[in-house]
């Protein structure tokens, strides 16, 4: 009969068991394809020289967590440490996150230990009694109480478990978002300061292009005014000269909107804007970093924030399943009391109550049912969501690889446009000041040179930025043995 009754015993402690393990789904992330490239085509092994620079894609790398210093330009280190130090945005997300790690340590240690009060109680009371009794007809007395109260829930079919693991899903949710928004902001402040620094030179240029254009509008005006050059020519060249310097206030604006968004980047007001470093003095980092997807899915703070929203939700759906069953809870307390100060501590004086409760719900018109097919539904929707954001960041690397292949072709070609004019406005000065052409061709071949010259700097700059665009997309790899699990610290 021992025997029969304790492997009932065992039997249904493990029954309990697998039932609590099976409430809710593993929470691992679904399985991704892994794709052998990112694009549609292969990335090549590096690109075609342009600028002096030869773009090697280094496989299975990622970038540092302080990628920008490949630029090797310490201006534009300052500015990107000086944001991150006082970015106020940055800095209300690090305390929104260190809200959450104390709210979830809170959450914990009044879920998985007992609770335990001090009470303490002085009352004077009047009350009326029977006349009959040979006792006035009211009684005033005093009574004076002090006690510890304990209360303990049992977490027996994991209820309390899943929902810690839940909040702590979602705090990692948020230490990932946080390392976005960190490398999200350094990508847009190195992105701002190559913007404005090309928009620096190709103003400069456009200044000089006007000046050529409007000398070469007045020396057509007085041809004219000669007879030498038809009064078509003349407004011809009055046209082009207004429509170059009109660009000018377009290129000002836009330099003016870059720089103050990189004031704001960095924390600081747009009046307060900093110096940007000349765009000469950026280097263009000659390797690049390119992670297997299967590294990917661990260095992006995106994918990894999905993947912690989905232990969340898996947890959610534990939690929701949990709450059908039973829930035992203990309470006890023990103290003294008394009507008086001598009885309070004297052997009569003493207080103490233990007691048990276990609840089942049995109705509470469906609420509970659907509370479970919510979560359900949810993590559904999270896994999706995961895939997503998974399939977004392939594309995006895919993009980014594309972008530097063509980019690099793009500055190639407008270098040897850029070079070409040079050399023909040289060579067209050189006639001119011999007297064997007229300054006419010397402002057209120079003005040549001078858009050609633009086109190289706007391919210089996009192709920077798209650099810059593909450290963000790689992420970083944590450390060899290092997990990410922020909210485990909070135990």
């Amino acid at each position: 009969m021992t025997f029969t009754y304790k492997t009932t015993v065992l039997a249904v402690a493990a029954g309990l068991a697998l039932t609590a393990c099976s409430f809710g789904p593993s929470g691992e992330a679904p399985a991704m394809p892994s794709p052998k490239h990112y694009g549609a085509q292969a990335q090549p092994a590096k690109t075609v020289a342009a600028g002096g620079v030869v773009q090697t894609f280094d496989v299975g790398a990622t970038p540092g967590p302080q990628w920008w210093r490949l630029y090797r330009c310490a201006p534009l280190d300052a500015l990107v440490e000086e944001g991150l130090r006082n970015s106020p945005t940055l800095a209300a997300t690090q305390r929104t996150l260190a809200a959450a790690q104390e709210q979830l340590r809170a959450q914990i240690g009044s879920s998985t230990l007992p609770s335990i009060d001090g009470a303490a109680q002085v009352q004077r009371a009047r009350t009326p009694v029977a006349p009959q009794l040979g006792l006035p007809e009211q009684v005033q007395y005093n009574f004076f109480a002090g006690q510890l109260l304990a209360h303990y829930t049992f977490d027996l079919f994991g209820q309390t478990r899943y929902m810690n693991s839940a909040s702590a899903a979602r705090v990692n949710v948020q230490a990932f978002e946080l390392e976005a928004s960190r490398r999200a902001l350094a990508a847009n402040i190195v992105a701002a300061t190559i913007n404005v620094a090309a928009l620096d030179r190709e103003i400069a240029l456009t200044e000089r292009l006007v000046t050529v254009s409007n000398d070469a509008a007045n020396e057509d005006a007085q041809r004219s005014a000669l007879g030498s050059v038809s009064r078509v020519q003349a407004l011809e060249s009055k046209q082009d000269a207004a429509s170059i310097a009109a660009t000018l206030p377009e290129l000002r604006q836009q330099r003016a909107t870059a720089v103050h968004a990189l004031a704001v980047l960095m924390g600081r007001t747009p009046d307060n804007a900093p110096s940007v470093p000349d765009l000469d003095s950026l280097s263009l980092p000659e390797h690049v970093p390119v992670a297997v997807p299967s590294d990917l899915l661990r260095s992006r703070p995106d994918i990894q924030a999905a993947d912690a929203a989905v232990k969340a939700a898996a947890a959610d759906v534990g939690e929701a399943t949990a709450q059908l069953f039973p829930s035992l809870s203990l309470t006890g307390a023990m103290g003294r009391g008394g009507f008086s100060w001598p009885a309070v501590v004297s052997g009569a004086g003493g207080l103490w109550a233990i007691g048990a409760s276990l609840s089942q719900p049995i109705f509470h018109g469906g609420a509970l049912f659907a509370q479970r097919r919510a979560s359900i539904d949810t993590y559904d929707a999270t896994v999706l969501h995961y895939k997503s954001t998974v399939l977004s960041a392939f594309q995006d690397v895919a993009n980014s690889l594309a972008a530097l292949e063509n980019d690099a072709q793009t500055q190639a070609s407008s270098e040897v446009a850029a070079d070409a004019a040079r050399t023909a406005f040289e060579d067209t000065s050189s006639r001119q000041r011999l007297g064997s052409l007229p300054s006419a061709a010397t402002h057209a071949s120079e003005s040549r040179y001078l858009n050609a010259e633009i086109g190289a700097v706007r391919a210089a700059g996009q192709r920077m930025s798209d650099t810059a665009a593909l450290f963000q997309a790689m992420g970083e790899l944590p450390p060899p043995q290092q997990t990410q699990q922020t909210a485990a610290s909070t135990h």
